[in-house]
């Protein structure tokens, strides 16, 4: 048993570097090669951090682990908002631009409903996986020209946008540290995703719990890391450039994207029916956790420290009801 979470500790610490490692080095090629910080954050900061979740539902998809693929991702849209954002508001108070509740929280909320809709018949075949693939391509072009048309620099690369977040990690000019970079963090996701799904399987057969509840707990912890740590620093620095919107974006990402490749590769059916197994419960949790800092910041813009503890006391809750229920 202890080798089993020694195991899946490496596994987090794995996919935590090598998200890092990947986006250091795919964002260092990306400006060695001219392109511009905005197209950098929307796509290569974007996938870096979501890496671990992809990555691990992917492999749960292949290895018919269906559960720990759905319940990885409801649980990191949960934890990136409840527990990610809320511990970052109560470090210091967030601010977030007029857009992220007026456009890039109502579209989160609408990809939640979508996938709750595709998941009422318990399996994401491949025609929705399909569908959602598609959204994330759209939804990225969407971001880009609305981004470049508010901003009216598209070719700055030193004003404030998304693509700032690109600049929170180191630049290298060496091509083949660049490379040997990304070929590291892409090894290490992999490697640590096959280390965290193959310890957790273990430590869920020992503690004689579901494979819907490690899913919806440890593996979406350990997969939520780079975000976590992302904005505890940031909060910590001062810099609110990882803001409300980067956490949002990264929610839509997770279910387009993530849910979407693993679909595609394998149909992923939900065991014991949607509504028996308990996941419709999860997955309002998503949406109202989705939904709270659109209701605490509508008109202020800014998420408080109060607010932050509402959001981790949210998070502390579901967790109580996870553990009851297991």
């Amino acid at each position: 048993m202890t080798l089993c979470w020694t195991i899946f500790i490496v596994g987090i610490f794995m996919l935590y570097f090598g998200a890092t490692w990947l986006v250091n080095g795919s964002s260092s090629l990306a400006r060695s090669l001219g392109l511009k910080s905005l197209v950098i954050g929307l796509t290569v900061v974007a996938f870096g951090t979501s890496a671990p979740e992809l990555v691990v539902s992917l492999v749960s998809s292949i290895q018919g682990k269906s559960m720990i693929a759905v319940g990885n991702v409801v649980g990191s849209n949960i934890c990136n908002i409840a527990l990610v954002l809320g511990l970052a508001a109560v470090m210091r108070p967030i601010w977030g631009h007029r857009m992220v509740f007026r456009r890039d929280i109502p579209i989160m909320l609408f990809v939640c409903f979508f996938l709750l809709l595709i998941s009422l018949n318990s399996i994401i075949g491949r025609a929705e996986g399909a569908i959602l693939f598609v959204g994330i391509i759209l939804y990225t072009l969407l971001y880009y020209y609305l981004a470049i048309a508010e901003s009216g620099k598209p070719s700055d690369t030193n004003c404030s946008d998304p693509g700032e977040a690109a600049r929170e990690y180191e630049y290298t000019d060496s091509r083949f540290r660049q490379i040997l970079l990304i070929a590291a963090g892409i090894a290490g996701v992999v490697a640590g995703a096959e280390m965290l799904i193959h310890s957790a399987v273990k430590i869920m057969n020992s503690l004689g719990v579901s494979e819907k509840f490690v899913g919806l707990t440890i593996v979406a912890f350990g997969t939520s890391l780079p975000e976590l740590a992302t904005s505890v620093v940031a909060a910590f620095r001062g810099e609110m450039d990882i803001s409300i919107g980067n956490l949002v974006g990264s929610n839509v990402f997770n279910i387009l994207s993530v849910i979407g490749v693993s679909a595609l590769v394998r149909p992923i059916p939900i065991p014991g029916g949607f509504m028996q197994s308990g996941m419709l419960i999860d997955y309002l949790v998503m949406i109202f956790v989705g939904f709270l800092p659109w209701l605490m910041a509508g008109k202020t813009l800014v998420v408080s420290r109060k607010n932050g503890l509402v959001l981790l006391s949210c998070y502390a809750g579901y967790l109580a009801y996870l553990i009851l229920k297991s």
